[in-house]
């Protein structure tokens, strides 16, 4: 116990958590407020799911992760070091992109709405590269068991960022405020973001050690120091060192585990994409939204995130996810029986309370794999490769999450089991199956790896 109260207390777990409200606000930009405002503006349910489809970004991401290890930003770098200056200039242009949403509507300009948000999603993607690299970095590589823990503190922070700050904004929508309105205050929070990162301490890291000499082999390989020669030695250590240490190091396995994370939170996802348009469409208001899935159920995971990383530590890396793969799956179910029995709150509060905490669960499960998955001297890269392949997975799929549910409504079959909604839960419960297979066979590949 007093280990767990050291690990938590450590000064750089609050910084880990306010890190990760940084990165959870973004989804409320363009996810959940978003949602309601093309909801609100007479979108169809297919048009909203697609419109959900800007998040394809996150899943490309690493194409220009190794960038953010290696490019240095004139003036700012040599102020702030590598990570925090990439952390300033991506939050000073998410605060210009949410003002210039709030100028907007998508009832008028529907193309330009969609352009911001899709420029939201490449900052605030690119900004999750540098945020998460700085979690991994910040902590010693002989503290690998502490991982868990600052998943735990990033997934905490992610919810607060997306849930309780996303409640305010569902909140001053409800109470009257134009979304337009609503867009300009939340921009604030922006300023919050960039004073915590004024406050960071630069973590210390033998990345450029590593990097000078990658590229000093290629220029060897490459046969001499001419510029052309300097130039593509520079390329390759930048951007192909790291993918290519990733496979040296896992083999063929690197494409399972690839494959395991693209698929492995695929059903929360298509329950995440379609659940505000499902709570509004079966009755619940505005404000009971806001205060059940957002305030209660984002307060709820900051608990269950921390108990979720003592679980995790206890049953270790591979058979934490495996229960929370399970559970995740289980707990959709719960969302068949709300759509069955319709706008009750007591069913509600019960389904929020389970999906929190699955969701946590699995959450920290998911972010203390792939951390421990990478090489600290092509953090950035790694790290965006392995997330970027989840977040693929979820945009990709779950894209069509809104003409499932559309297409499930002209079935006959579907009105006999309960209606569309009670089908979907019950879909998205089975997409856990495949990735748990391929987990039990990475871990019998590399058995000792995961503790």
């Amino acid at each position: 116990m007093n280990k767990l109260l050291e690990t938590y207390l450590d000064k750089r777990m609050l910084f880990i958590f306010l890190n990760g409200i940084a990165s959870g606000f973004p989804w409320v930009i363009i996810g959940s407020a978003m949602t309601l405002w093309l909801k609100d503006a007479g979108l169809t349910r297919t048009a909203i799911g697609f419109f959900g489809s800007v998040f394809f970004v996150y899943s490309i991401n690493w194409l220009w992760a190794p960038l953010l290890d290696r490019v240095k930003i004139p003036v700012l770098t040599k102020r702030f070091g590598q990570r925090r200056s990439w952390l300033l200039l991506l939050q000073s242009l998410l605060f210009l992109l949410i003002i210039l949403i709030s100028f907007t509507d998508p009832k008028d300009n529907l193309i330009w709405v969609s352009l911001l948000a899709l420029s939201v999603a490449i900052v605030s993607s690119t900004q999750d590269v540098v945020i998460d690299a700085y979690r991994i970095e910040v902590m010693d590589i002989s503290e690998k068991d502490k991982l868990p823990a600052t998943a735990a503190m990033a997934t905490s922070g992610w919810w607060v960022g997306y849930g309780l700050l996303g409640a305010i904004a569902l909140y001053l929508s409800d109470f009257g405020q134009e979304w337009t309105s609503v867009y300009l205050m939340i921009s604030v929070f922006v300023l919050g973001f960039i004073l915590n990162t004024l406050c960071l301490n630069e973590p210390e890291s033998r990345r450029q050690v590593v990097q000078e000499k990658a590229q000093q082999d290629y220029e060897n390989l490459l046969g001499g120091h001419h510029l052309w020669q300097k130039t593509s030695a520079w390329f390759l250590s930048t951007l192909v060192e790291p993918l290519k240490d990733f496979f040296l190091r896992f083999g063929k396995t690197a494409l399972i585990i690839l494959l395991f994370i693209m698929f492995f939170k695929i059903g929360e996802a298509f329950l995440g994409r379609m659940s505000l348009v499902f709570y509004k469409e079966i009755g619940f208001t505005t404000a009971e939204i806001a205060t059940y899935s957002k305030l209660i159920g984002s307060t709820l995971t900051i608990v269950f995130s921390i108990i979720a990383s003592v679980i995790t530590v206890h049953y270790g890396l591979v058979r934490g996810l495996m229960i929370s793969g399970v559970a995740m799956a289980s707990t959709n179910l719960i969302f068949s029986y709300l759509a069955f029995v319709g706008p009750d709150t007591n069913v509600f509060a019960v389904a929020i309370l389970l999906d929190n905490f699955t969701a946590a669960f699995s959450t920290v499960a998911f972010v203390a794999f792939i951390s421990h998955l990478t090489n600290r001297a092509y953090t950035a890269t790694q790290y965006a490769l392995m997330a970027s392949a989840g977040n693929f997975g979820r945009t990709l799929f779950a894209g069509g999450s809104g003409w499932m549910v559309d297409s499930l409504e002209m079935q006959e079959w579907a009105a006999n089991f309960g209606g569309p909604w009670v089908v979907f839960f019950a879909i998205t419960a089975l997409m856990v199956i495949p990735s748990l297979i391929m987990l039990y066979w990475i871990s019998r590949k590399f058995k000792g790896l995961f503790v």
